[in-house]
């Protein structure tokens, strides 16, 4: 039989699902700063499976992944515990900003977790919530997308060990691609990869991907992955499926070299091998004459794609991984 856990004011016994939040601060006008928690606690003895969400507030995907797997498992039928973390940065999610418009200093979180107990109000949110997670996660995965800007398809970042690399084949058949992850990458997959701990950062959807269908059906297949993940751990009963093949490689994000508007090539597709110097998009200025070009930097494959015409000078325009092989 399993135990009771606690984590913030959620208490779950075995069996039952329980909503809470992890309390971390008050503000002047005496509204509170906290992280909402569900935990979904099973019947049976298992691993902890952490789900995070919103650390970028303009990527609400997470809530509506934990949203559909809360009612797709039972508790009574599952071996093990689920913790759902749909926002963590809720300021940033309320603003819909990548991050919380409290904070300057600290203003992205996924760049300065684990975040300090006394410093700036980004760095104490990921702090506490850092400290549960350590506490009770075996394995976690953060969902992020494009945002406002992008468009991000089925793409995965882990370290190269066996153990996280077993989660991310986990994910199941619609995740081909994983790339190296940066282990100093100030995120919760680093730091559950320095504790020994499997541990992704998982990218899909993003701005032209919010209308009703389209979202949902993000959703649908985040849920999917998750659900395999269950089955592959046995935490739930069910057959998982994998991917028949896993590309490794690494990132390269390709900023605009002038502002003006984007115009991707019309024939190109997601997660589909493209050759070195391939045409990607074209920047034009206002009166329609063409600015520049953006090129496939390496042999690999679009994962991202700037959704946003509107670009800036050094904006991101192209999450592109170089393919190195196959894991």
């Amino acid at each position: 039989m399993t135990a009771t856990i606690e984590i913030g004011t959620a208490k779950a016994l075995p069996g039952t699902i329980q909503d809470g939040k992890i309390i971390v601060e008050k503000l002047a006008g005496g509204g509170e700063i906290a992280i909402p928690v569900t935990i979904i606690n099973g019947q049976k003895d298992g691993p902890c499976f952490w789900i995070n969400g919103g650390i970028h507030g303009d990527e609400p995907e997470g809530i509506l992944t934990c949203s559909l797997l809360r009612k797709a498992v039972d508790p009574k039928d599952l071996s093990g515990s689920i913790v759902l973390v749909p926002v963590i940065n809720v300021p940033a999610m309320e603003a819909a900003e990548r991050g919380n418009p409290l904070d300057t200093f600290s203003y992205d979180m996924n760049r300065i977790y684990p975040g300090r107990e006394n410093g700036y109000l980004s760095e104490r949110i990921a702090n506490i919530h850092m400290e549960w997670m350590v506490k009770f996660a075996d394995m976690e995965i953060s969902i992020h997308s494009g945002g406002s800007h992008s468009y991000l398809a089925e793409a995965m970042f882990a370290a190269t060990d066996s153990k996280t690399q077993e989660l991310a084949r986990a994910m199941g058949e619609d995740w081909r691609v994983c790339l190296y992850s940066n282990v100093t990458s100030k995120s919760p997959m680093a730091v559950m990869a320095e504790i020994g701990k499997p541990a992704l950062t998982v990218e899909l959807g993003g701005r032209s991907s919010t209308a009703p269908g389209a979202f949902l059906n993000v959703g649908k297949t985040l849920l999917k992955a998750c659900i395999n993940i269950l089955t592959h751990y046995k935490m739930i009963k069910g057959l998982p499926h994998y991917p028949s093949i896993r590309y490794k490689g690494f990132q390269q994000a390709l900023l605009a070299p002038k502002s003006g508007i984007f115009l991707p090539n019309s024939e190109i597709k997601f997660l589909t091998m493209m050759n070195k110097n391939d045409h990607i998009a074209s920047i034009i200025d206002y009166y329609g004459s063409e600015l520049c070009k953006l090129s496939a930097p390496e042999d690999g494959m679009i994962f991202g794609l700037r959704a946003l015409p509107n670009v800036t000078i050094g904006e991101w325009c192209c999450f592109f991984a170089i393919i190195e092989g196959e894991w």
